[in-house]
């Protein structure tokens, strides 16, 4: 999702920051118990005006000298006193609410992974990144310091006003005169910097995507000489967020200056008509510096008052981004809902073979994205792989063999049919069960920063015999053996040494249902001839279903289907599809001709 697919409609803040609750709920006591203490230590700060006053009016009218330093003590203690609770404030929050945001994040990161792929094809990795770091680090910022002082502050306000009224009720009401415009103002700027706020986070998201493509694609990017180009995209939006933060903060200095504006003359007009008083004799000096002192005691609460709405809004939105991401709708775990009675999802022994194996039933499929009246990619395929066969899939680019393959271990839904393991229906697996039984290999090959042994046993323990079927023994020269860090993506390996490692991932785990996706693309054809040997043994004790490009991957298989135009159109054995199939053999004839180009090429090379 890009900042332009931003929702448009705004939920106020305080209802999307009560969201928050369940994470903060553990805490509550710590929190309370640090808002409390801040309250007290900020009203102690009202307490120091008193003692002023109490000096002014006793002992310096009466030139008292030892009562002089007695309040000059009290003063000191009151400071240090506030001081203390302050920290002791800090002390109190900092290891639970860094909790919270550590939940917070694991919560986010386990729905990410139990997201459908649908969900992962729409949105920019960039926009799931910055709400992972930059929108909980805003939110951990916000249980910390601005939910905390909004509350102090608040009272503080209401505690001063009090004391303002009680020392002389006309000056206090001069300073409670601003109170309605600035509440108005408030409300208008919470609205504008909402907006700003939201796309101000968006852009972020949008950047940091540019950045990881950039880095994931630097080979890309090097070889065809697109650095300036892609420059030239960084710094327009850069520069888009720059303008987007320079609206922030333009908001931001026009809240802050009315807020410290309309304040300041409110004391000056109190300080004139206190002092007129003084000088009429109806108001004695240590009221007048005891009310200047408490009106100016409460600036900062006041004055603060706009960056702390800021800093909240930052927050709410950053709450709105987090929650949309948790707000998706998950993979269930279970099986899917049905009124028919379940079987069990244990392997039954006996079951007659027109019921056993990999059966397709009708099935039909269209992209979530796509058009309701669009062709659907799939449209009533019909296909049994029998129990122990190997099929392989034929078909025309665009024919949707890939597709097909992605539904066995529903990392699609169907739109339509069904698909069968063994005769029970996957939809009636819990997906960690049929996660365990049907492993995969993608023609496009993903590993991770981690071991080459780790990579490899994702899919399974037996990692030697793995690596011996896909011929993997190019891993025994690596610096640490199956211990070398394969790096990002693997891009320290070659092409062919990537695939082999994630055939040897898929057969790990002796799987009793095989999906391969071209496995085998990215090898010469001396190394295919040598896995394809090793992968016969492997491919004896399963039910595979093999998507080919070449016609040594179909002489893998039992039998062959061929997919035109979302439909199985043919099958059988590869002499039968060659001799009845048209298209077959035209399709075979083509993967022949390159195959011999490729292999004319080597010769020429050595």
């Amino acid at each position: 999702m890009s900042s332009i697919d931003a929702p448009s409609t705004h939920p106020s803040a305080v209802r999307t920051l009560l969201r928050l609750w369940p994470y903060v709920r553990p805490v509550r006591a710590r929190w309370f118990g640090a808002a409390v203490i801040a309250v007290v230590a900020s009203c102690l700060s009202l307490v120091i005006p008193l003692v002023l006053k109490w000096i002014v009016d006793g002992p310096v009218a009466s030139g008292d000298t030892a009562g002089v330093w007695l309040g000059a003590l009290y003063l000191l203690l009151l400071g240090v006193a506030e001081a203390l609770l302050f920290g002791y404030r800090r002390w109190l929050v900092a290891r639970p609410l860094s909790r919270v945001e550590a939940d917070m994040r694991g919560d986010l990161y386990g729905h990410l992974q139990r997201l459908p792929v649908a969900f992962h094809d729409k949105w920019a990795s960039g926009q799931l990144l910055s709400r992972a770091t930059a929108d909980l680090m805003l939110v951990r910022l916000f249980l910390v310091f601005p939910l905390t002082f909004l509350v102090v502050n608040g009272v503080t306000i209401l505690v001063g006003a009090v004391i303002l009224l009680m020392q002389k009720w006309t000056l206090g009401l001069v300073l409670l005169v601003p109170v309605v415009p600035l509440l108005l103002l408030a409300g208008a700027f919470e609205r504008k910097y909402a907006v700003a706020s939201r796309r101000s986070q968006d852009q972020a998201g949008d950047l940091t995507t540019v950045i990881e493509e950039s880095v994931l694609g630097i080979r890309i990017i090097k070889c065809f000489g697109r650095h300036r180009s892609q420059a030239r995209a960084f710094r327009e939006l850069a520069g888009e967020l720059r303008g987007t933060e320079l609206h922030k903060a333009r908001l931001l200095a026009g809240i802050s200056a009315v807020m410290t504006t309309l304040p300041e003359l409110a004391i000056g007009t109190a300080l004139v008509l206190g002092t007129v008083q003084v000088a009429d004799g109806d108001l004695s000096a240590g009221t007048l510096v005891a009310f200047l002192s408490t009106a100016l005691a409460l600036r900062w609460p006041v004055d603060s008052l706009g960056y702390l709405l800021a800093l909240c809004q930052e927050a709410a939105t950053a709450t709105q981004r987090y929650f949309e991401v948790l707000d998706e709708h998950r993979e269930d775990t279970g099986a899917q809902a049905s009124s028919e009675p379940q079987a069990s999802s244990e392997p039954q022994e006996g079951r007659p073979e027109k019921d056993g194996g990999l059966r397709f039933e009708g099935v039909r499929f269209r992209y979530p994205d796509a058009d309701p009246g669009s062709r659907p990619v799939l449209d009533g395929i019909d296909l049994h792989v029998r129990p122990g066969e190997t099929m392989a899939l034929v078909g025309a680019t665009g024919s949707g063999k890939t597709t097909l393959t992605a539904l066995v271990p529903r990392l699609h839904e169907l739109t339509a049919g069904r698909i069968t393991l063994d005769g029970r229906d996957i939809r009636e697996l819990p997906r960690e069960r049929l996660r365990s039984m049907v492993s995969v290999a993608f023609e496009e090959p993903t590993l991770f920063s981690a071991t080459v042994a780790e990579n490899v046993r994702m899919g399974g323990p037996e990692l030697d015999r793995a690596l011996e079927t896909a011929q993997a023994g190019f891993v025994s020269g690596l610096p640490d053996g199956v211990d070398t860090q394969v790096g990002e993506q693997g891009l320290s390996l070659s092409g062919g040494q990537r695939q082999r490692l994630a055939l040897a991932r898929a057969v790990a785990g002796s799987p009793r249902f095989l999906v391969l996706d071209d496995p085998l693309s990215a090898l010469d054809v001396h190394t295919e001839a040598l896995v394809e040997a090793s992968l016969r043994e492997v491919l004896a004790d399963t039910t595979a279903l093999v998507v080919a490009h070449r016609p040594s991957t179909v002489l893998l298989a039992d039998r062959v289907a061929l997919l035109s135009e979302g439909r199985v159109t043919a099958v059988g054995t590869h002499q039968e599809l060659l001799r009845d199939s048209a298209e077959y053999a035209w399709l075979m004839s083509g993967l022949s001709a390159s195959a011999s180009a490729a292999a004319s090429g080597e010769e020429d090379g050595r």
